[in-house]
């Protein structure tokens, strides 16, 4: 008896899968998310629909469509698919599993072997597979939702190309539970379900880019309502609610409520209100709204209304980014939550903000006058001839590093956008600035 498993076609058994499992994709075209690698032209869609394959690695969180892709990529190329796990498979199936493997590939046939969170296999098991991948024996996929720089050993790393996956957003999320509920084949849609459009925008945000958890939400929804009197079985908000053991609360990501609790969240930032903050950040994030949506606004707030009173605002906002990024929900919350009251605490300056604002105006309303011949680079004799670089004043050959040398369009030249406060680190900098103003005046005149 061989020990590959090929894959199973859709129908098989479908009434006892999982309905995650059975709302696979079958083809390209039904995969949703990761344009970047199966959009039209994209390399790794070529490479599937030419079936060029080398081996590869899948890193992305879980739910994201690494195992899916496997298999897709297996049914297309009408490979043999192998899935292996760390937690059932030894050394000696991997060796046995290998021989059978290039029995076939002397006869033409291809195996694929998809090794499922290969970060949890140790160094002897990822060694086994490597004389066969190295001999093309075998297509090797490998899956991991760590990094596999440090998970994966490089003589393995070395021999694939690493993809990596993106998660679920909640419009994907929503848009596949549709198919689900309208999918009479393989989905829901011989079940007469009511589903609003807000109820399935709520699983979609409690799945947090996580697919089968999406699936999985729904259809335990589906056997958990019992159907009114015309047989309608009806998916409610109050049974979303107590099948997650969670409040739902009140929430439009896309019409006023977003908007007016984003408005709170800002507003309270600014009027440094920690409390507040803290609050509203909270209520977006348990309501689902998107993690990343909310580190973005607060990259914002930390260059509109703090700026270089305290200049650390930008990195603290980017590293919370960086640690949700890292961590997920919820623990990535934590970092988010640092940021709002590192925000609110902070000195506040709309300075940078203004001064923007006042330059886009100029150039929006004013001639686009040249740049001065002095601050062009003379890189050939003809620049040099017609006076590029003539009056060039070089800041390192002054004692102070400061000139007097105009850098604005002349038509500009008496401009003054950035106007620093007294508050925090930017009293700092509007003192140097005045010191670089009397220090250019001085030149000026001594010119």
């Amino acid at each position: 008896m061989s020990l590959f498993s090929s894959l199973p076609e859709p129908e098989t058994s479908a009434a006892l899968q999982p309905l995650a499992e059975r709302m696979r994709p079958r083809t390209l075209d039904e995969f949703i998310g990761q344009e970047k690698l199966l959009g039209p032209g994209k390399p790794l869609r070529v490479q599937i629909e030419s079936d060029n394959l080398t081996s590869m690695l899948f890193w992305g969180p879980p739910g994201c469509g690494k195992t899916t892709l496997a298999r897709l990529i297996a049914r297309l190329t009408k490979s043999e698919f192998v899935p292996f796990s760390a937690v059932t498979s030894g050394i000696k199936e991997i060796k046995d599993v290998m021989a059978d493997a290039e029995r076939k590939s002397r006869s033409g046939q291809r195996t694929i072997v998809f090794v499922d969170e290969v970060h949890r296999f140790n160094k002897a098991q990822q060694d086994a597979f490597l004389p066969h991948v190295e001999a093309g024996h075998i297509l090797f996929i490998g899956a991991t939702t760590e990094n596999p720089s440090f998970e994966v050993i490089s003589p393995l790393l070395s021999r694939t190309k690493v993809y990596v996956l993106e998660a679920h957003t909640t419009p994907q999320l929503v848009e596949l539970l549709k198919r689900a509920l309208a999918d009479k084949e393989r989905g829901l849609g011989h079940e007469n379900l009511s589903v609003s459009d807000d109820v399935l925008f709520r699983i979609a945000s409690f799945a947090n880019g996580d697919a089968r958890t999406a699936y999985n939400t729904l259809e335990l929804c589906a056997k958990s309502a019992q159907p009114d009197i015309t047989g309608t079985i009806q998916i409610t908000k109050d049974l979303l609610e107590s099948l997650l053991q969670r409040k739902l609360l009140r929430y439009d990501k896309a019409g006023e409520e977003h908007f007016n609790l984003i408005s709170a969240l800002h507003k309270s930032v600014r009027n440094s209100d920690p409390d507040a903050a803290l609050y509203w950040l909270a209520r977006m994030l348990e309501s689902g709204e998107d993690p990343l949506y909310l580190a973005r606004r607060m990259v914002r707030m930390a260059s509109e209304d703090i700026g270089l009173a305290e200049p650390g605002a930008l990195a603290v906002t980017l590293a919370a980014k960086e640690a949700f990024d890292f961590l997920g929900a919820p623990e990535g919350h934590l970092a988010l939550a640092q940021a709002a009251l590192y925000l609110s605490l902070a000195p506040k300056s709309n300075a940078v903000y203004v001064a923007y604002g006042n330059v886009l105006e100029d150039v929006h309303n004013t001639e686009a006058d040249p740049v001065p011949l002095h601050l062009r680079n003379a890189v050939t004799g003809l620049m040099r001839n017609v006076g590029y670089g003539d009056g060039y004043q070089y800041a390192h050959d002054f004692q102070e590093k400061i000139t007097s040398m105009t850098c604005l369009p002349d038509n500009l030249s008496a401009r003054s956008y950035y106007k620093p406060t007294d508050q925090g680190f930017e009293q700092r900098l509007r003192s140097r600035l005045d010191d670089i103003r009397k220090i250019k005046s001085r030149g000026a005149s001594n010119g």
